[in-house]
């Protein structure tokens, strides 16, 4: 592998490590670790570690796959692989 192809892997796997860990401290983290701190504070009546658990991962994850999209085409675009 070239020197482009081995930044473009890199440009790659960092965008997924950081998409990856959001989304694990969004599911894992709020959902379960920090539930009792979270619950504390209520969203729509609910307590916001539950709705974290229910919902808000949910929502998290679907934003991140619209993140993931946009920045994996900028780095395509970056790296002169991109579609027409």
């Amino acid at each position: 592998m070239d020197k482009s192809g081995e930044a473009y892997w890199k440009a790659t796997l960092g965008l997924l490590t950081k998409i990856l860990a959001v989304w694990f401290l969004v599911s894992f983290g709020a959902g379960i670790l920090f539930v009792d701190l979270f619950n504390k504070i209520h969203l729509g009546g609910y307590p916001l570690g539950f709705w974290f658990a229910q919902q808000g991962s949910i929502y998290i994850f679907v934003a991140l796959i619209f993140i993931y999209a946009k920045k994996m085409g900028e780095i395509d675009r970056k790296f002169d692989v991109h579609e027409e």
